[in-house]
């Protein structure tokens, strides 16, 4: 397991602006974020309240370009406050938040062959979820584990957003230098931090469009 971050080191993130929180959910405090991989303070699924690692140490070694951190952006959008839309060539999450603005985050999408597009609504919403790969993927890579608890080693990462009755999900990783690839099996990918920050900003019943 890889080290906590000290209180000390914790309390120096506290001068870090944080990103606004939108009208369609008000009553939601935003995430604490970083413009260089801040971490924020979540809890585990034993209840201990910790920084979310990876970030701090994994990415300094394996830098995002800008393009991948979280930011307000110019997108017109017929589509109203709160939905999702994913532009899976250029590897990002957009939010959108109307007066043709969204919040950008930079994912991680399906590899060649595991690509799909469509429109779909969160169904469910789950912490530090559990991992089991569909039978599918342990028969193409027979040396992952059957069964996996959340928490920091997890594949899904701190948080996941299901979708509609389908096998996919937007969820955290554990490889945060994957983000802006094309290397799942459909899934949508993002760093910690920032699938943190959606999950509070949005719903079950939330529309998800998939480009």
């Amino acid at each position: 397991m890889r080290p906590l971050l000290s209180a000390a080191a914790l309390a120096a993130l506290s001068c870090f602006a944080a990103l606004p929180a939108f009208a369609f959910d008000a009553g939601t405090p935003p995430s604490t974020l970083s413009p260089d991989l801040a971490v924020v303070t979540t809890s585990t699924p034993q209840g201990e309240t910790i920084a979310i690692p990876g970030e701090s140490e994994q990415v300094r070694d394996y830098p995002l370009p800008a393009e991948f951190m979280p930011q307000v952006v110019y997108y017109p959008s017929p589509e109203k406050p709160g939905t999702v839309i994913i532009d899976t060539p250029a590897r990002h999450l957009y939010l959108i938040m109307g007066n043709n603005q969204a919040l950008r985050y930079g994912v991680g999408v399906g590899r060649p062959g595991f690509e799909w597009a469509g429109v779909h609504y969160v169904t469910r919403k789950a912490e530090w979820p559990d991992w089991t790969p569909p039978s599918e993927m342990l028969k193409r890579q027979p040396g992952i584990p059957v069964h996996m608890a959340g928490g920091l080693e997890n594949p899904l990462g701190a948080r996941a957003l299901y979708l509609g009755s389908t096998l996919y999900r937007i969820h955290g990783t554990a490889e945060p230098w994957t983000i802006g690839t094309a290397v799942s099996s459909g899934c949508i990918r993002m760093r910690n931090e920032d699938v943190v920050d959606l999950y509070r900003r949005v719903g079950v019943g939330t529309k998800v469009i998939v480009m």
